[in-house]
Parts: structure tokens; sequence; C-alpha cells
């Protein structure tokens, strides 16, 4: 959940939030950050009016309960009343009579349930007075905390505007503490979530104790099993309302002292909801409307408060309020209603209200803000679509509030689904790279059943090849060199033996031959790939065996292979000479061998380095290599499950040249059979 700081009665429920945007769309103070795509409450900004929390079908905008603070007040033996806004008619359409309600609330554990509406009917007799004194200066209505908020948050060069008369919440609260002494408790219940913030404002404190939502009363009805058929009917403890019922109604509260918006005269103006009002005291600031009264409501009136649970139609409600208000209002003892009202009249009902400027600075350079557009894609105004999906209503809007760092370039749907059409055509390229991998896998495939198939062919030409150099070396050992047909025979003698070579690669680099696991000494494996091969005298040998275990299970006869290749090939990198040295030791991970093979030759360029291990790859000259020793040796290597890697150098400037060629391989072998053989020779290199 979003952290609530001391004043904030909105916040997230994070796990719920998705990206609607809805929430920035209903907020008439733009009291909405979007950060990675959640929404989150600007505090300082936000009026608390509840629109979020009105319109979030996901339940990602929840409002503080107060309800451990009303059982508090309730168990501590002082006495506490209960002021209900008379939108409760709207809300509890599922109770046959008022009656019952008052019983049900006082089952609750309240001594009074009064009513807020009296206190509707002494703020309306108020604002009248404020119009017949003939004053030129036009008023805003105070009635709703949100409407006070949003002014002195976003349009502080109208605060003088607002009237400086309490709002009934607090007018009825002044009435009982004037009747029960300063010592009752007093709860709020209503469907306003800035009441609760109202009655923590400094001018109010001592006169509202806690603020509850209709909600929240349900929820204490629930937790205590209380119904209309297990409680007393009780009627509202006096001061009873008269006409001050149909204030939750849009107009209602003026139309209780019979005034009401004329549209000859225009001397009033009644207005509701959020495009209404911000469009309202946007035209008044800026001069453009003249009226004595602006009677204001953040909501669609207060029956379609954030507060209420039910989901009626709208003028289901208002129909049930106004035949509430009725039906008491044909009981009203209008003698003591008058009686009471020119009683408390005498009351103090003024106030006062603080700018709180949350404007943001000005708007950002204009050409900052078509830099922001070009990059959702709006280069011209004819791009600018002002969908309203982001949550603004227009696009300059929306990057405005990118630049003031409340807004994402996601929120943007047309840029989004651009984007998503750019990621799909991508997605496409790369569907088409792999496509082309497969096939040139399919390719590789195909590869290598004609290698296998050459290789078969190698199989059958082995024999017949098998004579030709037999009797060749027969003819040519029988021939006088002197003969002059001696050069040619002797040719033929070295292309079949070149033939035979090339054949016996195919064959072992084609098949997977066996391996036949014995444990080895790593002494007898090197020098008997020493012995393939007569070392030259311009060469140094340098072995260091380092392992206190030198023995390794591997197929002695294939690593021999090995190991000869790679000494052969060492030596032939040293033409004049250098020097060879050999490593083994135990490799970090302690279950293998490193063997490190490196000659102080010419080295490897970096092209010809990824090239090592590929068939019939050679950097020797015409004839004196086929390309297969490192691709047999890799075989090798990998079918003993371990690894060659390579490293050179042939650039005398960066450094001594030289290759290096690092294997590793697994001491014990995972693929041995259950009786290993012994060889434990040790014979000295």
């Amino acid at each position: 959940m979003q952290k609530k700081d001391q004043n904030q009665f909105i916040y997230t429920v994070k796990d719920r939030c998705k990206v609607c945007y809805t929430c920035v769309r209903e907020c008439p103070a733009k009291a909405i950050k979007i950060i990675n795509g959640q929404a989150e409450i600007i505090g300082n900004r936000c009026i608390a009016c509840g629109n979020c929390v009105r319109v979030c079908s996901r339940d990602a905008k929840m409002f503080s309960f107060s309800i451990d603070q009303v059982k508090k007040h309730l168990q501590s033996g002082e006495k506490v009343a209960a002021i209900v806004a008379p939108s409760i008619a709207g809300e509890f359409t599922d109770i046959s009579d008022y009656h019952n309600f008052v019983g049900m609330i006082k089952a609750l554990g309240f001594d009074y349930v009064n009513e807020v509406a009296f206190g509707a009917e002494l703020v309306a007799h108020k604002y009248k007075e404020l119009l017949q004194a003939g004053s030129d200066r036009p008023f805003i209505s105070t009635s709703c905390p949100s409407i006070v908020s949003y002014v002195e948050k976003h349009h502080p060069n109208i605060v003088d505007s607002l009237i400086p008369v309490v709002s009934p919440m607090v007018a009825i609260a002044k009435v009982l503490k004037k009747m029960h002494g300063e010592d009752l408790r007093i709860v709020f219940i209503g469907p306003c979530i800035a009441k609760k913030g109202e009655a923590a404002n400094e001018q109010f404190k001592g006169f509202i104790d806690v603020v509850i939502s209709f909600i929240e009363l349900r929820r204490m009805f629930s937790e205590k099993g209380i119904n209309e058929f297990n409680v007393s009917p009780s009627e509202f403890d006096p001061p009873i309302a008269g006409k001050g019922s149909v204030f939750p109604i849009s107009g209602g509260m003026l139309q209780t002292v019979d005034l009401e918006e004329d549209f000859i005269k225009g001397e009033i103006v009644v207005a509701e909801g959020r495009h209404d009002i911000i469009e309202v005291l946007r035209e008044f600031e800026e001069g453009h409307l003249e009226a004595k009264m602006f009677d204001l409501l953040c909501c669609n009136g207060c029956i379609n408060g954030p507060g209420m649970s039910h989901k009626h139609q709208f003028f289901h409600k208002r129909k049930n309020i106004s035949n509430f208000a009725k039906r008491k209002f044909d009981r009203l003892d209008l003698k003591q209603w008058q009686k009471n009202l020119d009683t408390f009249l005498e009351l103090s009902l003024s106030r006062q209200f603080q700018v709180d400027d949350q404007r943001f600075p000005d708007p950002p350079d204009s050409e900052e803000i078509r830099k922001v557009l070009a990059d959702l894609g709006k280069k011209v105004p004819e791009d600018e679509l002002n969908c309203g999906a982001c949550g603004y209503d227009t696009c300059y809007e929306h990057a405005a509030a990118i630049l003031q760092g409340i807004a994402e370039t996601e929120m943007c749907l047309p840029y989004t689904i651009d984007k998503l059409h750019k990621y799909i055509d991508e997605l496409d390229i790369s569907n088409q790279k792999l496509a082309s991998t497969q096939a040139a896998l399919k390719q590789s495939e195909k590869l290598a059943s004609m290698g296998q198939l050459a290789a078969g062919i190698a199989h059958e030409v082995n024999n017949p090849l098998g004579v030709v150099i037999m009797y060749s070396h027969i003819l040519l050992d029988e021939i006088d060199n002197s003969s002059p047909i001696y050069k040619d025979l002797k040719l033929i003698v070295e292309q079949a033996n070149r033939c035979k070579k090339i054949v016996g690669g195919l064959l072992n680099f084609a098949r997977k031959s066996k391996v036949t696991i014995s444990e080895v000494p790593i002494k007898r494996l090197i020098k008997d790939g020493l012995k393939a091969f007569v070392m030259p005298a311009n060469v140094k040998l340098d072995t260091r065996i380092k392992t206190p275990n030198p023995v390794i299970e591997c197929d002695k006869d294939q690593m021999v292979q090995v190991f000869s290749n790679l000494f052969k090939n060492a030596i032939d990198a040293m033409p004049g000479g250098g020097e060879l040295t050999i490593i083994a030791e135990d490799h970090a991970a302690g279950n293998e061998i490193k063997f490190e093979i490196e000659d102080t030759g010419t080295g490897i360029s970096k092209e010809n380095l990824d090239r090592m291990f590929e068939p019939f790859f050679t950097t020797k000259e015409n004839g004196k290599g086929t390309g297969l020793g490192l691709p047999i040796i890799y075989g090798i290597v990998k079918m003993h499950r371990g690894s060659i890697k390579v490293e050179s150098n042939n650039d005398p400037n960066a450094g001594p040249t030289g290759t290096k060629f690092i294997l590793t391989l697994p001491r014990k072998s995972d693929s041995k059979p259950e009786s290993i053989e012994k060889n434990n020779q040790e014979d000295k290199i």
C-alpha cells in the first residue's frame, strides 16, 4: 500500500492498481501521479473529493476507516452524539422507515442521533442574509469541503469569494455543544470523505471528534448484528430539521430558504460534478461569469458521495431523499422548529480560509512541450487526437504533466499502440532470423548426413587404397632410383599416403569411437604423446605436473592421440626453435585436471582463432595438413566430457607470440565401466 501522510485520507492499493488512468481522468485537482504505470496520490494537491474512490472498479483507491475511534468513544462512558447527513435516505433504501434507522444507530451505543439537515438550514439562512445585504462581491458556497479545499489550493486568487460561513456539519456540532455541553463527543456520519479533513482543520478542533462514512456505519451494524427488526424505532433528537433534508440534492440547501437558480436574473449559479465545477471556477476567476452566488458541490449532489455503499441509480436516490424530506416535513412542529431556528441563528457560524497554493509553476516552455509531443509521435497539431485515454483532456496537458513529473509517456494510448506495432515488427524480424537459423540447422543436418555418407565411401575406398599403397611401395623398393619412372612412382606413393591420411581422418571424425576407460598416470599420457614425433634439438621442453594425485580416468589411446597432435602442432609452430611448456594441475573445481600446452611459436591470428576446430580448416601449407587434427581432438575431449580452448598472440607489438591450448578433463569418468583397468606405471619423462 501507498504510505499515507498525516492529513491524507485516500491511498492506493498498488496490487490492485492497473493502467486504466480512470482516477487521473476523474480527479479535478490532478492530484494523481503515475509512477511505473501505477497511480499515487499527491497528498498536498488532493482535495479528498473521493472521485477516484468512486470510479475505481478494482477498489485500488481506498480511504481511511475510523471505526476503532468511534468504538473507543462509545466505550469511554462519555456522552456521544451521532450527527447524520440527510443522504441516509439515498443510502439506506433497504430500511423501510427512518425511525428504525435511528433506532439502529442508538443500538450501537450513541446517546443522541441528530440531523445535519438542521445545521444546513442555519447555514442557508446565513447565505440568504448575505445575498439580501446587497453586497457587490460574488460568493461561492462553502458547504462542500472539497470545493473549499479546491479553491484554497488551486484557485487561491478567489479565496476572498468563499462565503465565511461554516458547513452544516460544523453548524449542527455547535448547536449540540450549546445544548449538551462542551464535553459532548460528536461523530459525523455521511457520504463524504472530505469531511474527515474538515474535522481535522485546526479552527474546528473540538467540534467533531470522528468522521465515518455510510460504508463504515454498515460495517458496524454488521459486526453487531443490528438490523431494523431487532431494534426499537426512535425519532431524531431535537432540534428537528425541516426543509433542510433536501440539501444533498443539487441546489437543495438554497431551496430550504426559497432561493433558487434563476436563469433570467442570473443571480445564482448552481453547478455540481467534476466537469462543471472546474469550468465554473475557471471562468469565474477569469471574469467571464457574473452572479451573486455560486452554489457548488464537488459530487453530483451528496447522494453520489464516495462514502456511499450502494449502486442505486442517481434519480432513484434523489426520489427517495425527496420522499424522506416530505414525510418529515408533514410531521414537523413548525412553531418549535422556528423557535429553535431563531435561537441558534444567534450562534457564531463564521469561519476563515487559508491560501494553500498548490498550483504547478507556470506551464513549461512551449518548445519543451512540442519536444515531448514529438516524442509521443505528435509532430504536427493534426497528430494530437485529444482522445483522453491518458486521463488528460488534451495531448498538450498530458505533455505538460510529463514535464511536471506526474505523468508518463506510456499513458498515451496511440503512442503505446504504435510502439507495440514496432515491437511486433521487430519480433517478426527476429522470427525471420530464427527461421533462417532453423533452415541453417537443417542444412547442417544434411551436411552431417553427407559427412556420414562420405565416411562410408571413405571406408569402402580404404581397402583398395591399401592395395595401391602396398604395391606402389613394393614397386618403389624394387626399381632403381635412376630409372626415368622412379620420380613418377615416388609421387604416386606420396599422394597415396596422403589419401590414406585424409581417409583416416574422415573416418575418425565421422564416427563415434568407443571409449575404453582406464586409470592412467598423467606422466604416461605425456610421455606416449611425445613419442609420436622426434623432438627438434632447438626446442626446449618444460614439463610440470603439479597435482598430488597424478592419475586420471580416460581412454589412454585416444588421449595420447590428443596430446601427440597438440605437441606436434606446437613444434610445427616453432620452425626456428623455442620452448614447449606442458603443465598439469588440479583445476579450481577440485574434481578436474587442467592441462596447458604452450609454445613460443608464431601464434594464430584473431580471425583464424574462431575457426580452429572447423573440419578441413588448416593454416599449414598445402600438402602439410588436412585440417582434421583439431576437430578430432575436440571430439575426443567432448566424449570425455571435458573442454578445450585456445589463447594465442601473433602480434609481436602486443607481447610475446605463441599459442596456449587449455584442456580441462574430469579426474573421474562418469561413463566408466564397473571395473577399471589399473595402469600404475610411473615412467619418468
